[in-house]
């Protein structure tokens, strides 16, 4: 196994059990060149061991694998899936007749830094964020069949997108094994068609399965709006808590066309939703809101668009990948949260969230709080709201922790 010889003192964090080694605390290397992928030992400067990983070209240049001398194999990878899916059958995500949507591997979360593993329903779908989970990826499979069992019927892999693009790997998406042409899991009984194939992240955002829930609790009676919608996960949730309507936002057609077939799968005929592909700050900006519906006997969607209010969704994309944009991504959820705040109707209901990994809860909050202060309105907080624990954040690694949300009331 090659070896990597670190500067002196730069073992400090791999002392407090930190899953990444940056590129600068590496002083030389031993047993040959180093290749993209490569399983490598990690020793200090005076020779003590410290832990067993993949390297990789770039900042993060060890993922850590383990802190222990011992070999990376089937054995290995089929122990930490087991593990992976243990803490999903405490969590209760697992073997439930009304759910088999859940997240069974969350990089360093599962001690599996680099490799997310998404289930829906019968297929696994696989995501490669570093070049070793890459070059591992038929050994993955083999050892997720065989934690698995029968419930797993195919796996696909996802990676095309989230590999380093420098790597050349002329990496290609497709199954690893079995097939399927089912798209189609259920979430806490309502039906998603799942696209694994072309759409964002495994093909769903799994991440904010409770948060769909707690939107379906303030539905009722209230007038919808789900910015960056995609799938319409939060729409069909509102739904099922009985809004009076739900509008879907997003600037993809083919995530607004997913949505209505969501729609279709769980509320067949229903007219109180409908989906607009725009932009969203563009949708924002548009004329002011109709009066109320209340009384309205006809269908809201017949002459101009209903832009009156009170439950509000901003679910946006990340605004910053990366520290250096930071800033600009700070202003980006200022702006759109207070056009929000002049939108929504007194006693409205605000759902905002942020999954920039860049962006921390303070930094989050406080640009949501110059948001209301921007737009003259009272707020109070609610609820302060994260990822899910099929995410799990792993305690020695608080990056981990990306998702941000706060439920706001608004006077």
């Amino acid at each position: 196994m090659k070896t990597i010889i670190l500067r002196k003192g730069k073992e400090e964090s791999l002392g407090r059990f930190h899953p990444w080694i940056f590129s600068g605390a590496i002083h030389h290397t031993e047993g040959g060149t180093l290749e993209e992928g490569d399983i490598v030992e990690v020793l200090a400067s005076d020779g003590r061991f410290l832990a067993i990983g993949h390297w990789q070209i770039g900042s993060i240049a060890v993922r850590v694998l383990t802190f222990k001398r011992q070999p990376i194999n089937q054995a290995f990878w089929q122990k930490r899936l087991a593990a992976a899916l243990d803490v999903r059958k405490t969590i209760g995500v697992v073997g439930r007749a009304d759910n088999d949507i859940f997240r069974l591997v969350h990089g360093e979360g599962d001690n599996l830094p680099g490799l997310v593993i998404d289930i829906y329903g019968g297929t696994a779908v696989m995501q490669a964020h570093s070049v070793g989970m890459h070059v591992c990826r038929h050994e993955l499979a083999e050892a997720l069949k065989a934690v698995m069992g029968e419930s797993l019927k195919a796996i696909y892999y996802k990676s095309e997108t989230t590999l380093p693009f420098k790597a050349q790997l002329g990496q290609e998406n497709g199954f690893l094994f079995g097939e399927s042409n089912d798209d189609v899991a259920r979430e806490n009984g309502l039906k998603f068609h799942i696209d694994w194939l072309k759409g964002q992240k495994t093909g769903f955002f799994v991440d904010q399965r409770d948060n769909r829930a707690l939107v379906e609790h303030y539905a009722k009676g209230r007038k919808v709006l789900n910015m960056f919608c995609y799938t319409g996960g939060f729409s069909v949730y509102a739904m099922r808590g009985g809004a009076e309507l739900v509008h879907s936002v997003d600037s993809s057609a083919k995530a607004v066309e997913l949505v209505d077939a969501n729609m279709e799968l769980n509320f067949p005929g229903d007219t109180r939703h409908k989906a607009f592909a725009e932009d969203a700050f563009k949708f924002m900006e548009k004329d002011l809101p109709l009066p109320s519906l209340k009384g309205r006997e006809s269908s809201p969607f017949k002459g101009e668009l209903e832009r009156v209010y009170d439950l509000i969704i901003l679910d946006p994309p990340a605004f910053a990948k990366h520290k250096d944009a930071l800033r600009n991504a700070l202003r980006g959820y200022t702006k759109l949260n207070c056009k929000a705040f002049e939108m929504i109707q007194p006693g409205g209901i605000l759902f905002t969230f942020s999954c920039s990994q860049a962006v921390n809860k303070d930094q989050f909050r406080m640009a949501v709080f110059t948001a209301a202060a921007m737009a003259k309105r009272k707020v109070r907080i609610l609820h302060q709201l994260h990822q899910p624990a099929d995410h799990p954040i792993n305690i020695y690694h608080p990056e981990g922790e990306y998702l941000k949300g706060l439920v706001l009331y608004v006077e």
